[in-house]
Order: structure tokens, then sequence, then C-alpha cells
């Protein structure tokens, strides 16, 4: 369901953010409804990670404002969870305590650790290291941690663009399951179309010089989605048009 159809959990206005003398984004707005997930696509440099770290409150050197359920962020926040690119798993602690690490010493005590480690696949893992761990494995304890405050909204930014096609297939099915399940929404920035057409009720192309939301597209196709829908195939075609009138100009 979209932000324009009911109240918006996430409302964004941001009307300039500058990097010196340079203009990154300038008069853009982004709604998100609640449990609604939405992806960021656009070219290099067009300002997606620097939205999301305005978004997870991480950088407040802009003009605008983030407001969560209508109650304006002046940081971080417990109802907004972030995802890397990279898991940032902290080597020295077991897979419990880096999922429950908000929670202080021992937070891998915390109930809600083992529920959260089974719902990824990882029962059972909550004493190794993450030296021990795959890739696919690291990115499904970062997935936890994300969820570990109960957070209305997950920021991700490309979170699965440094493992194989198969363990990227099955971590978005999870991120999937996980949002469904909790009731959060996600935004995520990606730069693989058919990753934000498959997850996406939205997908919003950004424009470069400064960032702006250029278009807005609308996948209106019921989960699971075949990765071989000709809907999916046909929007991935109109975005691919407009990217290439960007390098065109």
């Amino acid at each position: 369901m979209s932000a324009s159809a009911q109240a918006a959990l996430l409302d964004v206005r941001v009307e300039a953010k500058h990097y010196a003398a340079r203009t990154v984004l300038d008069h853009l707005s982004l709604r998100i409804a609640p449990g609604e997930i939405v992806s960021l696509v656009g070219p290099s440099g067009c300002g997606k990670s620097t939205l999301l770290r305005i978004v997870a409150g991480l950088d407040r050197q802009y003009h605008g404002e983030v407001r969560v359920n209508g109650v304006p962020q002046h940081g971080p926040s417990p109802r907004i969870g972030v995802i890397f690119q990279e898991p940032r798993l902290l080597p020295w602690l077991t897979v419990a305590d880096n999922v429950g690490f908000e929670a202080g010493r021992h937070g891998g005590r915390d109930p809600r650790v083992a529920h959260l480690l089974a719902e990824v696949g990882l029962a059972g893992q909550q004493h190794a290291l993450p030296k021990a761990l795959s890739g696919g494995m690291a990115q499904r304890v970062a997935i936890a941690r994300g969820l570990f405050s109960q957070p209305d909204l997950l920021l991700l930014d490309e979170p699965f663009s440094a493992v194989d096609a198969m363990t990227r297939m099955r971590l978005q099915a999870l991120l999937l399951s996980v949002t469904r399940a909790h009731g959060t929404a996600a935004l995520l920035v990606t730069h693989d179309l058919d990753e934000a057409l498959y997850l996406s009720d939205r997908v919003l192309l950004m424009a470069a010089a400064p960032g702006r939301i250029d278009r807005e597209y609308r996948v209106a196709r019921p989960r699971p989605r075949d990765r071989r829908d000709p809907v999916l195939a046909d929007l991935r075609v109109q975005v691919l048009e407009r990217l290439d009138a960007f390098e065109a100009v």
C-alpha cells in the first residue's frame, strides 16, 4: 500500500544537502507507508546513500526534516533499523551478542535473540564467532540485529551486493519474509534493478546533479513474484531507458 493511501510512517523533506560547494540533494520529498517496501535506484553519485544516512539520523548537516510516525527525528532512533552493505559484526562477540548488542553487555541472553536467529535460519549458531560464518550467514546475523529493536522501518544500503547470486536470492526471500512477519517497512538502496522490482512496492529513480526523485514506478504485482514476470521485465526496460536518458544529457 502506498504512502499516499494512508498516514505516512516515514516523511522526509530535504530542501538541500551540501558537501562543500556541491549540492548533493535538492528539494527531495519521500514518504513511506507502514509495511511498504521502497527501493532507491539511480546513477552513482546521485545521493542514494546520503539520503539513507539522513533518514538514519547519521547525518544532520542538511536543511529539512525527517519524521517517523509524525515525530521529528534528531538522530538515530530505535524505530529505525540499519543494515549496511557489509555485515559489520564485532569479531570478538558471539553471534548472539552481536544481535543483542543494543541491549548492552550480555545482550545475547535476551530472549528475542534466539527467536530472531531461528527466524533468519541460524538456530544453534548463537555461540559462533563471526569468523566462522559465510558471507550469507553473516548478513543474516546483520538482518537479525537490525530487527532486534523491533523497528518500524529498516534501512538497507546495498545489503546483498557482496554475496553470490544464489545467496542473494535467498536473502531477498528472507527480507520479504521478515518484513511481512514483523510488519516492518523497508527503504532499500540497490544498483540491481531486478532486485528492486522483485522486492518493492515502489521503485524511486533518482537523478543526479543535484540528487532528486525523478520518477516513481509502482510494482502492482502480488507476492511471491515470478522473477520472469513480463510486467517486471517491462518496468525494467522503462527504468533502463530513463537511466540511458541521464547518460545522454
